[in-house]
This record gives C-alpha cells, sequence and structure tokens, in this order.
C-alpha cells in the first residue's frame, strides 16, 4: 500500500499524485508502487527494496551524483516496534523500517503496517512538512524511541502481572508466558543496540550537513533509543534472575516431594520386611502363640512409628 501526503494548510494532507515535497508511505508494497517511486525519485532500488527484508540490519546508507558532485539521496534502516496480534508468539516484534532522503521529500518503506507511521501521521499533521527533511526524519526517529519505551513499559507490567500469579501456584503455561516475553526482551535489546548504532554512524557523517536544530533533534532521538535500550536490558536482567528464581523453587519443590516419598517408602518397608520374615518355612518366634499376628503387625507399626518420629525430629532440626 501507498500513501502520499503533502503540506498544505499548515498540514499534511492525503494526495494521489506526487509533489516535488511530499511523504511517500510504503507499507508491503507492490511491485507496481515501487516502480511509480523508482521513476519519480530516482533513487536506488535497493534503497526501497532493503527495508522489506525482515532480517535486514540497521544502517546508514547515501547515493552520491557524480554530476553534481554531491550526495542525492540518504538512506537510514532502523528497526522499530510492532504489536503482534497472535497470543501464541511473543507481544511485540521489530521490523526494519527505511527512510529516504531524496530532493525536499521523504519516503518511508516497511514490510507491514507499523505504529511508528501511523500514530505519527497524527502527531506530526501540523508540525513539520516534509520539506525540512532532516527535521521530518528525525521526529519520526524521536517518535520510534518513545514507542520501544512505552511497549517496553507494557512488556515489564505483564511480567510483573505473571509473577503475581506465579507467586500463587507454579504453572507451566505461565512460565512459557514469561519465556516469550522474556524472547521480547532479546528482540527489542538486540533491536536497539543496532540502532543506536546506526543512529552514531549517521550522527557523524560528513555526507549529512545538518543544522544546529536538526542535530539536536537527532541527539533527542538517540538520547531515546538509548534510554530504550537501557530499559530494556534491564528488564531482561530481572526477568532472568525471576525464571531462575521459580526455576530453584520448582526444584526446591521437586526435593521435599522426594524426601517425603522416600520418608513413606522407608516407613512402608518395615511391616513389608517383618511379613517377608514371617513367611518364611522355619521356625520363628511366636508361630505357636495364638495372637502371633496382632503381636508382630503391633510390633512392625511400634518401629514405623519409632522411625517416622526420628525423621520428624530431624527434619525440625533441619537435618533432613
Amino acid at each position: 500500500m501507498m500513501s502520499i501526503y503533502k503540506w498544505e494548510c499548515g498540514g499534511l494532507r492525503e494526495t494521489p499524485d506526487f509533489a516535488p515535497s511530499c511523504w511517500i508511505n510504503l507499507t508491503e508494497p507492490t511491485t507496481t508502487e515501487l516502480e511509480r517511486v523508482l521513476s519519480f525519485s530516482n533513487v536506488p532500488r535497493d534503497f526501497l527494496t532493503d527495508p522489506l527484508d525482515c532480517d535486514e540490519r540497521p544502517r546508514f546508507d547515501y547515493e552520491d551524483d557524480e554530476e553534481a558532485r554531491a550526495v542525492s539521496a540518504y538512506m537510514l534502516i532502523i528497526h522499530v516496534p510492532c504489536p503482534v496480534d497472535d497470543e501464541e508468539v511473543s507481544p511485540y516484534r521489530t521490523v526494519p523500517l527505511g527512510i529516504i532522503l531524496f530532493g525536499q521529500s521523504v519516503i518511508t518503506v516497511c514490510s507491514t503496517r507499523t505504529p511508528v507511521t501511523t500514530a505519527f501521521l497524527d502527531q506530526i499533521r501540523r508540525v513539520c512538512p516534509p520539506s525540512n527533511r532532516y527535521r521530518f526524519a528525525f521526529r519520526l526517529l524521536w517518535h520510534g524511541g518513545v514507542l520501544f519505551l512505552r511497549y517496553l513499559n507494557d512488556i515489564h507490567q505483564r511480567s510483573l502481572a505473571l509473577e503475581d500469579e506465579l507467586h500463587e501456584s507454579i504453572s507451566n503455561e505461565l512460565i512459557l508466558k514469561l519465556r516469550k516475553i522474556e524472547q521480547t526482551f532479546v528482540y527489542f535489546t538486540t533491536s536497539l543496540k543496532a540502532d543506536t548504532i546506526a543512529l552514531a554512524r549517521a550522527n557523524t557523517a560528513r555526507q549529512l550537513t545538518l543544522s544546529d536544530d536538526d542535530r539536536d533533534q537527532l541527539e533527542d532521538a538517540m538520547v531515546e533509543y538509548q534510554q530504550a535500550l537501557e530499559t530494556a536490558q534491564i528488564h531482561a536482567n530481572i526477568l532472568n534472575g525471576t525464571l531462575d528464581t521459580f526455576a530453584s523453587l520448582i526444584n526446591n519443590n521437586l526435593n521435599n516431594v522426594m524426601k517425603y516419598l522416600t520418608v513413606v517408602t522407608i516407613l512402608l518397608s518395615v511391616p513389608t520386611l517383618v511379613a517377608s520374615i514371617y513367611g518364611m518355612n522355619i521356625g520363628l518366634p511366636f508361630q505357636d502363640n495364638a495372637h502371633a499376628f496382632m503381636i508382630v503387625m503391633g510390633f512392625s507399626g511400634v518401629l514405623a512409628v519409632l522411625i517416622g518420629v526420628i525423621f520428624f525430629v530431624l527434619s525440625k532440626k533441619r537435618v533432613f
């Protein structure tokens, strides 16, 4: 899908045709849409196709105009957060978003619909024209960092709710949900590390001629991504520690169950041992006594109780 916006009456308005100064937003574009944009912008084809690869890494690139001896287009690929509707997988994932600057226009390319561009449109509709391409792009980047922080807070709240449920009862389903949240933290941390590197390279690139205001906008975006990275690392470390703690609790509970089963087995083995001895075809004590069965069973019960008392005393003293 392709949407074109141009600046009119102090705000962005959607239009069916290209304009010298416009924002072209490509989401899951078709081949026809890509060809239209290529013929209008004359940017390299890989600038438009690389961001559509889900495994594309964040990077900064540019295209030189040999005749004018200047840079004709810039491309910045970053990873942005995207909610996942399927509850069977991680609640959020990251997807590559390409931002291409050429002339007085901006192109954004993504393989899926992401709130970074949809929600950004509502916020910037009356704020910044695409002709101010650097500020437009840097505010888009800043909005992506804000969404990272918002989603990280949501994930953290989800993990806290699951921890409260696990305190009541440890179940495999809850632990698997925590595991999915841990995977989300891994995706976010990996993407944010790569994003901060790409933004740092763009900030130091000699090919970008930025004003002081534009550079401040870029540095603000870098601060948001760095803050999101540190937040993701903190939450990931806390969640890892939580999972390790619950794993230790499960092992401890299993050890307690095995301990009690061992005690029960020992107590039941006493009457079994006595009965086995009296099952031999040899002369045995009390064999001619009319109350031999009661005497033997009483002796077995007393012996089992005695062993149980010993185990109880040892458990109270933390010896067993």
